[in-house]
């Protein structure tokens, strides 16, 4: 863990623009905001901070990061509760409080700066460390494991579906035939073959080779798009009426699986020859903000981690049948 201040470690991404879009759901009242992705509490601080009558529910599956956001959350500790869950768990979490909806819910998508930059994760591909990646080390498979034993062709699949890489099949094929000399133990070992697989080309090749790959790792380790696809009903349906949730997205996939659960639930369900829309089919959210907002040119300078960020809300209208 890195030996900065814990404000210099995590700097939320769009602050200020969160608080705006959330406040109409918390200001000016006893309100409770669900931070589904605590992390190392950035969001969470501001927002107590802002909102002197808030409750926090802080969810997160990685314990490490619970502990320090406890530490940095703890001048608050009579308007806070910290769960070590998943954010898919959302309904049951709220339920077990004791609360039957809350005002508002923030999700902050994707690998956490604390976990890019704790070297022995294995995450990133920058640092020679064990193929770990699991956000919650207290349980499920390792990346070490996925690379070790899966065919090559669910490998390929993943690096192609998780990943989008294009040379997902060759890269699949050279980690079963070095692994079956050598199994794959560190993140540097798997970082050299994929530079050899991946060609570089100046001038259109953006990143590191191992990028997208390494992504799709985490993706499988962790489950991040079936979670995500748990988590927006689940979330809708912990929401009051009035309330609002708020998603920042940092790669493709996860932010179409947020688009097309905000899209279902703001556009009717009415059949198109039908004379008249019943209630059970007008849309139960209105769309916040129009499509998804880009972080600013300012904002990605002083936070390069912003740069591929999309923001997406939605405000609750009624109760889904």
């Amino acid at each position: 863990m890195s030996s900065k201040p814990i404000d210099q470690i995590h700097a939320p991404v769009l602050l200020q623009r969160c608080i705006e879009v959330l406040a109409p759901a918390l200001e000016g009242k006893p309100a409770v905001l669900v931070d589904g992705t605590l992390g190392l509490g950035g969001h969470s601080e501001a927002f107590l901070e802002r909102f002197p009558q808030l409750t926090l529910i802080g969810i997160d599956r990685d314990t490490n990061a619970l502990k320090l956001a406890g530490e940095r959350l703890a001048r608050f500790s009579d308007r806070i509760h910290l769960v070590h869950a998943v954010y898919n768990e959302v309904a049951e979490v709220v339920e077990e409080l004791g609360f039957k909806r809350v005002d508002a819910i923030l999700l902050d998508l994707g690998v956490s700066s604390m976990q890019l930059d704790e070297a022995d994760r294995g995450f990133a591909y920058s640092y020679d460390a064990p193929l770990d990646m699991r956000m919650d080390t207290t349980r499920g498979i390792t990346a070490a494991e996925v690379v070790n034993e899966y065919s090559e062709a669910d490998l390929a699949r993943i690096f192609k579906e998780f990943g989008e890489e294009r040379y997902a099949k060759p890269v699949a094929k050279a980690i079963v035939a070095a692994r079956a000399t050598t199994p794959f133990t560190s993140s540097a070992a798997l970082t050299a073959l994929i530079a050899k697989v991946i060609p570089f080309i100046p001038g259109k090749s953006t990143g590191h080779p191992a990028k997208r790959v390494f992504q799709a790792l985490r993706i499988e380790v962790n489950g991040e798009l079936e979670v995500l696809s748990e988590t927006m009903p689940a979330a809708i349906s912990a929401l009051k009426v009035g309330g609002r949730i708020l998603v920042l997205a940092y790669q493709s996939l996860e932010d179409r699986i947020v688009k097309q659960a905000f899209a279902k639930g703001a556009t009717s369900s009415a059949p198109l020859d039908l004379p008249i829309e019943l209630p059970e089919h007008a849309p139960y959210l209105r769309l916040v903000v129009k499509g998804a907002e880009l972080a600013s040119e300012q904002e990605i300078q002083e936070n390069p981690r912003a740069a591929s960020v999309r923001l997406r809300a939605v405000e609750k209208i009624r109760n889904a049948a």
